[in-house]
Order: structure tokens, then C-alpha cells, then sequence
């Protein structure tokens, strides 16, 4: 299957503003690209690209003063099938948890983990360990949050998910994300793309999705909590420990956003970019 996904945003500047971008898809799916990665930026000018701490590919700049415009495309080949289910994926001690992971069992900006401890114990902490208890907290998040999109904030945490009980796909991402730190599960967040592929269409115009990815038998392993399901072709863009790791764009100065588009959509496999 070959999977076409872009973007195009478009932002009112008040004074020359730095930005940092994260809109390219993570280095790991190079080796399915089937076409370069478009990337432009109008008006044109010098830019910077660098890796962040997360692995994430970034761009910095410094746009003028006026309008911005980004656009990205790109084609990517993917097996057709959803993400697997691997029941026998087991727990991992912390103590045998490769170093680079102990990071995704504590706090941070919108999972307070040290909050939530009991909650996520009570609920939980009888369920087999491993996939089965991953998949718990999955459908206690989805079965407890109502979606509304008219009520999203980008400032509600885990915590504050939970006690109002609605969101959009960050925090239902956020909250599943915490209660399996709590319960000593390498958690993180992934920004990225997901297109209605096998699926019914959703008429709302489409964003890019946050997903929960788990470390489980060595490996992390995607969860979509928003859908609760295996879902096809999720292309990640972004890791980090929460939405504060991987926000698209970063502006350090006051801006305005006129547009925003996102579009993922399966194309035949004798598909050409123009």
C-alpha cells in the first residue's frame, strides 16, 4: 500500500519571530520513503535542521515580519495491514529496562505520575501484567472520556482529563500515557499522521493524531487510545515524553494561525509524484 500525507499551515507574523519546526516524518521510516520529502517554507530564507534530544528531525528559523507558509508531501509505503497485537509481549522489570527508557516512567508537563499512583493501582493493578494490562488502560481511557473537539485545551493534563471526564486525542493519549508510568510502563507520546484507511470517513477536517506508544518484550509498540483500535498506517512525525516534546511548531513571539490542513489518504501502487 502507498500512503500520500501533507500538510499546509499558514501563520500571521507581527515581527520577525524564531520558530522550530517538527513536521517531517521520524527518521526511521527513511527506508519507506517513496518520494523525497517535500518541505517548503514561504517566503523562502535560511533555515536550520538538527535532531532533538528525542531523535525528532526539527527545523529552526527566523521568518519576517507578515505571512508564513508551510507545506509538506510526501509518499510512504506501508504493508496495508494495522498495527499488530502482541499478546505475549511481557513486562519489563525497571531494573532490566535499557537506560534510555527510564525516562517514560516519570512526570512530566501534562502526566503527573506522581499523582495518579493509587488511582491507576486501583483500577489496574489486579490485570495480568503486560499486553492485557496495556490494553485495560486503553479501554477504561476510552470508555471514560467523551471526545469534543469544541472543548479542547492546551492546557489540560492527565489528571484533569480523568476528573472532567472529556478531551481530544492528546488527552486521552495523556492519561493512558500516566497510568501506565504508574504501574511501571514505559510510556511516551507520538505525534503523526492517520488517515481514515479502513475505516469509515470522519467528515471533521483532519489533524494529526496522538498516539500512546508502550515498551513491552523489548520493543514499543503503538496504541491509537482516542479510536481504541488497531488501526492502518499511523506514520509518526514526533516522540517525546508528552504534547510539550513534540508540538509542531514552536513560535517565540506572538502569531497568528489563518490555516491549517493536514490530509492522509491511500493512492494506487502505480501512484507518480508530480
Amino acid at each position: 500500500m502507498l500512503i500520500q500525507c501533507g500538510y499546509n499551515i499558514s501563520y500571521t507574523l507581527s515581527a520577525p519571530t524564531a520558530l522550530v519546526l517538527m513536521l517531517h516524518l521520524r527518521p526511521e521510516l527513511a527506508q519507506r520513503l517513496r518520494s523525497a520529502e517535500r518541505f517548503n517554507i514561504t517566503p523562502g530564507g535560511p533555515y536550520e535542521n538538527y535532531l532533538d534530544t528525542f531523535g525528532n528531525r526539527c527545523t529552526r528559523l527566523t521568518a519576517p515580519a507578515g505571512s508564513l507558509e508551510l507545506s509538506g508531501e510526501v509518499l510512504v509505503d506501508d504493508s496495508g495491514w494495522p498495527a499488530p497485537i502482541v499478546e505475549s509481549a511481557r513486562e519489563h522489570p525497571v531494573a532490566e529496562l535499557p537506560s534510555d527508557v527510564l525516562r517514560y516512567l516519570l512526570p512530566s508537563r501534562y502526566c503527573e505520575v506522581d499523582l495518579m499512583g493509587p488511582l491507576a493501582w486501583s483500577l489496574f493493578g489486579r490485570i495480568s501484567p503486560g499486553w492485557s494490562r496495556v490494553q485495560a488502560v486503553c479501554d477504561w481511557v476510552f470508555t471514560h472520556l467523551r471526545f469534543d473537539y469544541g472543548l479542547a485545551s492546551a492546557t489540560r493534563t492527565a489528571r484533569q482529563a480523568c476528573e472532567e471526564r472529556v478531551g481530544v486525542c492528546r488527552d486521552f493519549t495523556h492519561l493512558a500515557i500516566t497510568f501506565c508510568r504508574c504501574l511501571n510502563l514505559p510510556a511516551r507520546y507520538a505525534s503523526g499522521y492517520l488517515g481514515d484507511i479502513g475505516v469509515p470517513p470522519d467528515p471533521a477536517p483532519m489533524d494529526f493524531s496522538a498516539c500512546m506508544q508502550v515498551y513491552l518484550g523489548g520493543e514499543w509498540h503503538t496504541f491509537d487510545v482516542r479510536h481504541n483500535a488497531r488501526r492502518i498506517g499511523y506514520l509518526p512525525m514526533a516522540f517525546g515524553r508528552d504534547a510539550a516534546d513534540v508540538a509542531l511548531t514552536t513560535s517565540f513571539g506572538p502569531h497568528q494561525l489563518t490555516r491549517f490542513t493536514v490530509r492522509t489518504h491511500e493512492v494506487p501502487a502505480n501512484y507518480a509524484v508530480a
